[in-house]
């Protein structure tokens, strides 16, 4: 499915941090679209949902590896961020940012219109942080709740904004890229992938 308009850099910079979600605005959208697409996206749930069961098991394998031996296997690291990767491409065509059907890979794809990447932490883990990172990251789990609640009614307001503008407007558009963004970090910092605590800005 080709994308109708321009794709333009959307959202704020992103501050220094090993996650980075970055993601492309188009110029115009497709106006019947957004009616459908939640439609469209089914099978993709389907398969996530497949993944899913997959990744619950990867992360208690990741667990213990990390609790015994300091190191993130990679094959592991690599797998969850795939599926998260996947997960929040689906999220983005849904949510109506773009109107590129999602592919049904874990790997980049490097004309996407949504970036995901992690950096590996070669030096490796603490071995504790599998025990406490859970409980430190609820504080910032608190604000995602409350911007993803803001995403999802930015995503409602743009099905109307398409609908008779082919537009998503930039500031909505900005607000849904922000909450995506403290959403992917909490994942990661959730599941230990990364040591530093996920920053506390717009962006």
């Amino acid at each position: 499915m080709t994308v109708p308009g321009q794709l333009q850099p959307a959202g704020p910079p992103s501050p220094p941090y090993p996650v980075r979600l970055e993601f492309q605005r188009q110029a115009e959208y497709n106006r019947l679209l957004p009616l459908v697409k939640w439609l469209l996206a089914i099978p993709h749930y389907i398969v996530l949902s497949l993944l899913g069961v997959a990744a619950f098991f990867a992360v208690i394998g990741a667990f213990f590896a990390v609790l015994f031996t300091g190191r993130y296997p990679r094959g592991l690291f690599d797998f969850l961020v795939g599926v998260y990767r996947w997960s929040i491409r689906v999220t983005a065509y849904v949510y109506l940012m773009t109107d590129r059907y999602p592919p049904f890979t874990l790997s980049a794809q490097p004309d996407e219109p949504v970036q995901l990447e992690v950096e590996y932490p070669e030096a490796g883990i603490d071995r504790w942080r599998p025990l406490v990172h859970w409980l430190l990251i609820l504080p910032y789990a608190f604000v995602v709740s409350i911007l993803s609640n803001l995403a999802a009614l930015f995503a409602f307001f743009a099905l109307f904004t398409i609908l008779f503008t082919k537009k998503f407007q930039a500031g909505m558009f900005d607000i849904v890229v922000v909450a995506l963004r403290w959403q992917t970090r909490a994942f990661a910092y959730a599941f230990w992938m990364v040591d530093k605590y996920p920053p506390l800005v717009w962006a």
